[in-house]
């Protein structure tokens, strides 16, 4: 399977490019939105500073990305 993100991508930038996926950063308790570290951190960063399962978050935030738009 493709991945939908690009390793790269910001939490800001896909947050902003696919807003359902504020949804999901938020149900895993992740308080991104808002925060001036969103715009440099990837999900790799982003999941590894909240100690959470990087793989689990991804399908999560490309379910949002399917389900929401472009990403």
């Amino acid at each position: 399977m493709k991945r939908k993100l690009n390793d790269d991508a910001t939490m800001d930038g896909i947050m902003r490019e696919t807003p359902a996926a504020v949804r999901v950063v938020l149900q895993h308790g992740m308080l991104c939105v808002g925060c001036p570290i969103a715009s440099f951190h990837t999900v790799s960063d982003a999941a590894r500073e909240h100690d959470l399962d990087e793989d689990q978050l991804r399908r999560d935030l490309e379910a949002a990305i399917d389900a929401g738009g472009s990403a």
